[in-house]
């Protein structure tokens, strides 16, 4: 009996370890080296993808956290996973660069064919996930106003459109999933409660309310229902069907370690909208030899960037630096500057040490933010860096009563208007901060009153800080007067 007991107990671990860590009840998604490219290359949405091993004890820690995640992100993007111990699924676990356990990857759709990969590198909770993969989320809704308004309506009159009325000056997650599960049948637009005539015109009384406008002569449909992803899709399927995604199978695909199978990558089935997708195949002889050597368990796996299929975006430029009063003065704190956007950097411990990690994080969100809008041509008010060499920096966190010079600060100041406005969270995620400079350009929040004399002060800094520099000149240029006030 005792022998048979340890047999039967030594089955019992083997079938643990060989079983998959997310059953078919699980709401992370089961993905295959052979459905990777239907359901996650060719999807509409935004992915992120574990690679695990069952007896990986990292995997097993993070199952909970990536399960709230994927409870959380349901309809909004995809959480999936990938057994790596499987032996049909290892080639292709080679093939995307996997080292170790667990290894998440972030998938995203472009339009240039085949979709951006990089590798995960957040916090293992199951908020840092959802808010990295959701930051990742394609945006496709207009933001309207009363004088574009008239001119989105009778732009291709014929095709469908839907307009949600909200007193949010941000795009959610959600709108953003439907505006892409319509693309290129429904053009979804957003529109604020301030903006009146658009109000008045559609009768809304309450916020948020969606309206689905069919097309042509045909009536506006007023949505009242819950703000949730499938009832919502079901009210706008009235004037065009979703794009189609695809569905899991339902039967479980077997495969055999035994054999060996050569099979062609499926042609790509159609696009959405100006969408299409693609995979590369990867060469034969690069996988099996990726394969022969199994990965091993990391809690925080590298990737060389040679193996990943897609390279992740570059490190974007450093902000410009303020670094002498004069500069401060002229760009931000003068009589006639518009809104800037001031990151007031602490003092570091020894001038040979790095900035506080808070203020690295402070730094790296403002640079991602500018490098953003540069590329997509938008104006915006101009994001600078003050170090706390700046004498005027400390003059003006005095002023304002702000924080030690030892704790970082981001404010916005308008010299001209004489208002400010700091940011009040601890975290500087991008997402917060491009939300907190949304509603600065937006005119939403409140704004403090610049203390008398700060312009002044900040002028006798830079006066003081250089006493044979020129007299200011009467005339500014263009560059100078343009003004970054909100819109």
């Amino acid at each position: 009996m005792p022998r048979l007991s340890c047999i039967a107990l030594l089955a019992a671990v083997l079938a643990v370890a060989n079983a998959d860590l997310y059953t078919s009840k699980s709401p992370v998604l089961q993905v295959t080296g052979k459905t990777y490219e239907s359901l996650i290359a060719k999807s509409n949405h935004t992915s992120i993808v574990e690679f695990y091993a069952p007896w990986c004890g990292h995997c097993q820690n993070l199952k909970p956290a990536y399960e709230k995640a994927a409870k959380n992100l349901k309809g909004i993007a995809k959480v999936a996973a990938v057994n790596c111990d499987d032996e049909s699924n290892k080639p292709f676990c080679g093939s995307m660069g996997v080292q170790g356990f667990p290894t998440l990857k972030i998938i995203t759709p472009t339009k240039a064919g085949k979709p951006a990969v990089e590798d995960y590198q957040g916090p293992r909770s199951a908020k840092g996930i959802v808010d990295h993969v959701v930051e990742r989320i394609p945006n496709y809704v207009k933001r309207l106003q009363d004088k574009t308004l008239d001119g989105w309506l009778k732009d291709s009159n014929e095709t469908a459109k839907a307009l949600l009325f909200t007193e949010k000056g941000t795009t959610s997650a959600l709108l953003r999933a439907v505006a892409i599960d319509f693309l290129g049948s429904i053009k979804i637009g957003q529109i604020r409660s301030r903006e009146g005539a658009a109000v008045e015109t559609f009768g809304i009384t309450s916020f948020p309310t969606l309206v689905l406008l069919p097309g042509g002569s045909k009536d506006p449909l007023v949505y009242d229902g819950e703000m949730r992803k499938d009832p919502m899709v079901t009210f706008l399927s009235q004037a065009a069907s979703p794009n189609p995604d695809p569905a899991p199978s339902s039967k479980k695909a077997k495969a055999s370690s035994t054999k060996k199978s050569k099979s062609k990558a499926p042609e790509s089935t159609g696009s959405y909208g100006d969408w299409s997708y693609s995979v590369v195949d990867e060469d034969e002889a690069a996988t099996a030899s990726a394969a022969d050597s199994p990965p091993t368990e990391s809690p925080e796996p590298i990737v060389p960037p040679a193996e990943t299929p897609v390279a992740v975006p570059s490190v974007p430029p450093p902000l410009a630096q303020l670094g002498v009063p004069e500069d401060l003065f002229e760009a931000c704190l003068g009589e006639k500057t518009g809104t800037c956007i001031l990151a007031l950097l602490p003092a570091p411990a020894t001038p040979e040490s790095e900035l506080s990690a808070p203020a690295l994080a402070a730094q790296s969100s403002l640079a991602q933010l500018s490098e953003k809008h540069k590329k997509r041509q938008a104006k915006l008010f101009p994001f600078y860096e003050v170090p706390s060499i700046n004498a005027a920096a400390n003059t003006l966190r005095n002023d304002l009563g702000l924080k030690e010079e030892n704790d970082v600060e981001l404010i916005a100041v308008n010299g001209r208007r004489g208002w400010w406005r700091r940011y009040t969270k601890d975290e500087f995620r991008p997402t917060d901060v491009e939300d907190w400079i949304d509603a600065i350009r937006l005119g939403e929040g409140k704004k403090e009153k610049l203390p008398e004399g700060v312009v002044k002060e900040a002028a006798a800094a830079a006066e003081k800080s250089d006493p044979v520099a020129e007299p200011e000149k009467a005339e500014e240029s263009k560059a100078e007067e343009r003004e970054h006030d909100e819109l």
